[in-house]
């Protein structure tokens, strides 16, 4: 079974809690996470000449294979964990930079509209192997 990794605005309360939704929906423990303000995030970024700029939100990492950007890599969170949530793949069929409009919207005002934490999330111990550094 594949692994996929999340990459996360730690600080984002969106994030966070689409991260919490992730992790109850993950029935078949595929994902991992991490945010991208951490020493593992910073080198995913680094390795492939990504801004931390541009790339702030949520990537999605497949190992040796492939990640995807923005709502890209929604929709296909979305399709992995399945049932309902892979519905909105449909959303595909419009090409990604249309779809991105709309992801930047949110992206760009995500701590206004959901606010902001201090510092990044401590996964408690039960969840502590899900998350990598």
């Amino acid at each position: 079974m594949k692994t996929y990794i999340i990459l996360f605005d730690g600080v984002c309360n969106l994030c966070n809690s689409s991260v919490q939704r992730v992790i109850r929906k993950d029935k078949k423990n595929q994902f991992k996470f991490s945010s991208l303000q951490s020493d593992f995030g910073q080198n995913f970024l680094r390795k492939r000449n990504l801004s931390s700029k541009d790339f702030d939100s949520v990537i999605l990492y497949e190992p040796d294979a492939a990640y995807y950007i923005k709502s890209t890599a929604v929709l296909k969170i979305a399709q992995i964990i399945g049932f309902p949530y892979n519905l909105f793949t449909i959303f595909m069929i419009i090409p990604a930079p249309i779809r991105n409009i709309i992801y930047d919207l949110f992206a760009k005002n995500r701590y206004k509209w959901f606010g902001k934490k201090e510092s990044c999330m401590v996964p408690t111990p039960e969840l502590k192997e899900k998350f990598l550094n």
